[in-house]
C-alpha cells in the first residue's frame, strides 16, 4: 500500500528528513498554518518506505536519562550578554570550532529560517538568539552524513525533533555531537508573517530578526529598524500562551526528562542563584552522554550544581508537551478567514489585549517602562 502522508495526518514536525532521504523526490511539505503534513506523490513513490523509517514521529530514537545536570553561564561576559540566556550554546560552539569541528545550526537569512554550517568563531555569531518559529533543515541531513564519512567532527544544534531525525538518518556516529534545545512548540513561519503585516512589513523584507533581546522583540528591516516592546508584542504573547504552535507540538514525544541527544540546553527556570545573575541570564544543561559532559566541561563555562527535581518542576517541557489552549481553534479560524493578526489575538484574549494596549499607550507617552522581560523557548 502506498502511503499518502509519511506520518499520521497533522503530526508532521517539519523535520524534512523524509525529503532528504527520498530517492525519487516524491515528498513535499504542506503548511496549512495550523499543521504540517509530509505528502507523498503517489506517481513518483516506489514504496521503499525509507521516509517512514527515517521519520522521528514514526520511529523516535532511544531515550536516555541525564547523567549530569548543571546551570550557569559563559565565563566570557560578551558571550553571555549577546545570548538570550546564559550563553552555553555559543560558548560550546566556539570551543567546538577551535577544536576543528563544524557546527550546524539555524539562522535567519533571505526571509527564511534555515540551517547552515560554520567552521569559524566569526560565523557562529549568526546563530545567536532564540528563534520562536519553525525552521527548515532540508538538505542538512545529506550534508552531515557526507561530512561524517569524511571523518569530520560535526555538532548539530536544533530542536529535539530535528536532532531525532538526524540520528535516524545517520545512525550512531562517534564524531557526531547532538545538542537539543528545550522546546515549548514552534509556529509556522506564516504566523510570523501575519504578525509582521500588522507592522507594515513581511518576512521577505526583513534583513535581521531577533526574538529576545532580554526583553524586546527586535526587527531590523532592509531600510529601517524598529523594536516591538514586550508589552504590546502580540506574536510573543501567542507563543507564550501556546496557541500558535503546529498541531504535532501538543503531543510531542520529546517533552520529557529523558532525552535523545548528548546535551540538552534551556533556561534555568527556578534557579536559586542570586537575582543579579538571573537578570543576566542563566542556562540549564542536561548531559546524557560522557562525550557531552566532556564537551560541556571544556567550553569555558561557569557551572553550578542545580536541583534537577526543582528544574523539572519549573520547566513543564521536561515533564509533558504544551497543553493545547481552548482558544487555539478560534485563533486559527480567524486567521484563515482573513482577519488581521491583532484581531485574532483580541478575539482570543480581549481583556489582556486591551490591558496591553493601555500599557503600550502609557509606554509611548513615557509614563511607564517596558520591564516585562522576555519569553523562553529555543534558548542559547
Amino acid at each position: 500500500m502506498i502511503l499518502k502522508t509519511v506520518c499520521k495526518s497533522s503530526m508532521c514536525a517539519g523535520c524534512m528528513a523524509c525529503i532528504d532521504i527520498c530517492p525519487r523526490g516524491a515528498i513535499s511539505i504542506e503548511d496549512s498554518l495550523k499543521a504540517y503534513n509530509a505528502v507523498i506523490d503517489a506517481d513518483r513513490c516506489i514504496n521503499c518506505k525509507a521516509c517512514y523509517h527515517v521519520c522521528q514521529e514514526n520511529n523516535p530514537p532511544p531515550f536516555s536519562k541525564p547523567l549530569y545536570w548543571k546551570e550557569g553561564w559563559a565565563e566570557k561576559e560578551e558571550i553571555r550578554r549577546k545570548s538570550s540566556s546564559g550563553g552555553f550554546a555559543a560558548a560550546i560552539e566556539k570551543t567546538f570550532v577551535r577544536q576543528g569541528g563544524i557546527i550546524c545550526s539555524c539562522i535567519f537569512i533571505n526571509g527564511n529560517f534555515e540551517f547552515i554550517f560554520a567552521e569559524t568563531e566569526g560565523e557562529i555569531e549568526k546563530f545567536a538568539g532564540s528563534k520562536y518559529v519553525k525552521s527548515n533543515p532540508a538538505g542538512i541531513y545529506k550534508k552531515i552524513k557526507e561530512l561524517l564519512c569524511e571523518n569530520k567532527k560535526v555538532l548539530f544544534v536544533g530542536l529535539p525533533c530535528q536532532a531525532a531525525a538526524l540520528r535516524n538518518y545517520v545512525g550512531e556516529q562517534k564524531d557526531l555531537y547532538l545538542i537539543d534545545l528545550i522546546c515549548h512548540g514552534s509556529p509556522s513561519p506564516k504566523i510570523l508573517d501575519l504578525f509582521l503585516q500588522d507592522h507594515g512589513t513581511s518576512i521577505s523584507k526583513i534583513a535581521e530578526i531577533r526574538f529576545r533581546v532580554k526583553n524586546h522583540f527586535n526587527l531590523e528591516a532592509k531600510q529601517r529598524a524598529f523594536t516591538v516592546p514586550v508589552i504590546y508584542d502580540n506574536y510573543t504573547m501567542t507563543f507564550l500562551e501556546g496557541i500558535s504552535y503546529t498541531e504535532n507540538c501538543y503531543s510531542c514525544k520529546f517533552a520529557r526528562l529523558e532525552r535523545i541527544t548528548d546535551i540538552t540546553l534551556g533556561d534555568s527556570w527556578g534557579s536559586m542563584l542570586p537575582e543579579e545573575e538571573q537578570r543576566k541570564g542563566i542556562s540549564l544543561a542536561l548531559c546524557q552522554t560522557e562525550k557531552g559532559w566532556e564537551l560541556l566541561n571544556e567550553s569555558g563555562l561557569y557551572l553550578s550544581n542545580v536541583d534537577l527535581m526543582r528544574s523539572t518542576a519549573c520547566n513543564s517541557q521536561l515533564r509533558h508537551p504544551s497543553v493545547k489552549p481552548r482558544q487555539r481553534d478560534s485563533f486559527f479560524e480567524n486567521l484563515t478567514k482573513g482577519k488581521s493578526f491583532k484581531t485574532a489575538v483580541f478575539k482570543c484574549f480581549p481583556k489582556r489585549y486591551l490591558k496591553n494596549m493601555l500599557k503600550a499607550f502609557l509606554y509611548h507617552i513615557g509614563m511607564i517602562r517596558d520591564d516585562a522581560g522576555g519569553g523562553a523557548k529555543y534558548t542559547r
